[in-house]
């Protein structure tokens, strides 16, 4: 992790700079990283040291990082990819597969895609133990930067990293539709595709803003159909949220591929196409990790998963 050249130089210490920058604080990436907020401070001071030019400035009672140190990440961003690459070319010239895949993906992913993708791995791989984790997507980029995670399953999001980030490699994995779900006794139920804006003055079931993808998703759907929904109530687990349709107090969308309990009486129906509502599922690696065997590995199991995915048959009204 040290390379000789006039000084001692270490490469973790660039690596705490890359953690500070994704997650703003030095306590945020302190936790990440598994350090105290002053041994992740000391590091950086050592780096600037090393460099000879300041890498943080106040800002209020916070610190930033100077435009120094924004330069220096586009360096350390090259470094930890050929780094990745170098592990990748190293472990496929060995034949060895290291022993843990940690994939990520957030709530309604695991069933449809992560869990049949590690049930692949088990028969293909049988010497590669996986490790899941739910991970919102908000939450996945920094613990793929800090390595607590190889693979997530995400979603774009408003501030996420865009797709040609230094850091990431951001492929797509699986375009799902949206439908719309309303009780099965709904004056919709039973017409074929419908208008999203049909539903533009009903109460509607999203999460809590900021606590999952879905909430954003769906905004995002109903300002493209011209309103805003009007939120009645809140719930992110999808057998509650269908309760509470099946209930009538509201309609929600639904990514295609999440089941919701066969008993309750519900309907899921298609939104009329041309701007019928999508999501697009992303994997995300760190940049240059792709040729690591385990990964590689595991995004061929996402895909087979994402190929052989099958949507749930629409329950007929009635």
């Amino acid at each position: 992790m040290t390379v000789q050249s006039s000084y001692m130089f270490d490469l973790r210490r660039l690596h705490v700079l890359r953690v500070v920058h994704q997650l703003g604080t030095v306590t945020a990436a302190a936790g990440s990283l598994h350090l105290t907020p002053s041994a992740v401070s000391q590091q950086l001071r050592q780096l600037a040291h090393e460099l000879d030019v300041p890498l943080l400035e106040p800002d209020g009672r916070r610190v930033r990082l100077t435009p120094a140190a924004l330069r220096l990440l586009r360096h350390a961003d090259e470094i930890a990819a050929r780094w990745e690459a170098a592990r990748g070319d190293l472990q496929a010239g060995a034949g060895r597969v290291p022993g843990v895949l940690r994939v990520a993906g957030f709530t309604s992913s695991l069933r449809t895609l992560v869990v049949p993708a590690v049930e692949h791995l088990r028969v293909h791989q049988p010497d590669l133990a996986v490790r899941i984790m739910e991970v919102e997507t908000v939450s996945a980029f920094g613990r793929l930067l800090t390595g607590d995670i190889d693979i997530a399953v995400t979603l774009p999001n408003q501030g996420g990293p865009p797709l040609d980030d230094p850091r990431f490699e951001q492929e797509t994995l699986l375009d799902e539709p949206l439908d719309l779900l309303v009780p099965r006794h709904h004056r919709l139920a039973g017409t074929g595709p419908v208008a999203l804006e049909e539903v533009a003055h009903e109460p509607w079931i999203l999460p809590a803003p900021g606590t999952c993808d879905h909430q954003e998703i769906s905004a995002a759907a109903c300002a493209a159909a011209g309103f805003t929904p009007k939120v009645a109530h809140e719930a992110m687990d999808w057998s509650a949220v269908a309760a509470m349709v099946a209930g009538g107090l509201g309609v929600c969308l639904k990514p295609r591929l999440v089941r919701v309990p066969a008993e309750l009486p519900v309907v899921a129906l298609p939104l009329a196409a041309p701007a019928a509502p999508r999501r697009r599922l992303l994997t995300c690696t760190r940049r240059g990790s792709r040729a690591q065997p385990h990964i590689a590995a595991g995004l061929e199991a996402l895909a087979s998963a994402a190929a052989t995915a099958t949507a749930p048959r629409i329950r007929p009204a009635g």
